[in-house]
């Protein structure tokens, strides 16, 4: 689960208890401030909370003026933390950052309509009058002739590349938050590697999804609470669709299993394609998928062999290799090469 989904779903559960909430979420940041513009943090009347702002360093400070907010039920706030050497320690910040945070009391059904967005894998971006707090729930890549031009393009480009910013416009400034689907990663072949890779990007935040015709390979017991696909890749992809939000990883060494996937990610917008082989194992995989049609254009999306060159050997060290380059080619707008 998305730390996005989990934020708003606490906050819909406390919701529905009848207690207050309030999301606090990062405006801007400059120097070091460990979070980056869009972290969420989710408080409740009790001052219980969820996410985080800052990896802990302020969050003790913005759960006091949440709970102000939501006993005053007043307007926003935008709270200001800077390192000082008179407030360092009473804030935690590192020297040098500073970070800016939004503090809202969000309604019930916005917060539902969030949720349903993610749900449906539908990308939203909210738009809030940062004076007012009023809200406007933008579908960035949805026609909508009532929509000022230049808060659609704002909208559209804070979607497209998954970032919160302000955007001053005549009638004031406006907080951009992008909601997209989570990242899912597909990992074709429940071998041991799969095994280890599929917990950590559970942790990272992503959605996980094996594939596997194999039915001794690909059970609960082997990967438990992943979401497991007994079937071929090539069915099971186009059951599933492909886009600009998915990576896929092949590791069964098994032509048969890995070609039909490739082909399928290569014809899609997958952000990454990766491929479990030894260089020689690639040479001839490439060869085969050129005789399919593709062209060095497309070849040169494959990350193979996969993982960053960190001389992994465990299936455990492989599984972070892979991890590692697949978080680098979700963050840069160019991945090193490897």
């Amino acid at each position: 689960m998305s730390e996005q989904a989990e934020v708003l779903e606490r906050l819909a559960a406390w919701a529905d208890a009848g207690l207050g909430v309030a999301l606090a979420a990062v405006m801007r940041t400059w120097g070091s401030a460990p979070r980056r513009p869009g972290s969420l943090l989710g408080v409740n009347a009790r001052g219980e909370f969820v996410g985080s702002v800052s990896g802990g360093c302020v969050e003790a400070a913005v759960i006091e003026a949440a709970l102000e907010v939501i006993a005053g039920g007043g307007p926003p706030r935008v709270l200001d933390y800077r390192v000082t050497d008179e407030r360092a320690w009473q804030v935690g910040l590192a020297c040098g950052g500073a970070l800016q945070v939004y503090v809202e009391r969000p309604g019930r059904e916005l917060v539902r309509e969030l949720l349903a967005a993610l749900a449906a894998k539908e990308p939203v971006v909210l738009a809030t009058e940062v004076a007012t707090g009023a809200p406007r729930l933008v579908r960035p890549h949805a026609p909508d002739p009532g929509l000022d031009p230049a808060l659609a393009q704002a909208a559209r480009e804070a979607s497209l590349r998954d970032r919160t910013g302000v955007v001053e416009t005549p009638g004031g400034a406006l907080f951009l938050r992008a909601f997209n689907p989570p990242v899912r990663v597909v990992l074709v072949g429940a071998v041991q590697i799969a095994q280890a890779l599929a917990p950590m990007a559970r942790l990272a935040g992503y959605d996980v999804l094996v594939i596997d015709p194999r039915r001794a390979f690909a059970t609960e017991e082997r990967f438990p609470g992943t979401a497991l696909a007994v079937e071929w890749p090539d069915a099971a992809l186009a059951r599933a669709g492909l886009d600009r939000h998915t990576a896929v990883v092949t590791l069964t060494h098994d032509p048969k299993l890995d070609d039909p996937a490739l082909a399928a990610a290569l014809r899609s917008e997958a952000f990454y394609v990766g491929c479990l082989g030894s260089a020689r194992t690639q040479a001839g995989r490439l060869e085969r998928l050129a005789a399919m049609g593709f062209g060095p254009g497309d070849l040169a999306r494959l990350r193979g062999p996969v993982g960053l060159p960190i001389g992994a050997v465990s299936p455990g060290e492989i599984a972070v290799s892979i991890l590692a380059q697949l978080v680098a080619a979700l963050r840069r707008p160019e991945p090193p090469a490897t």
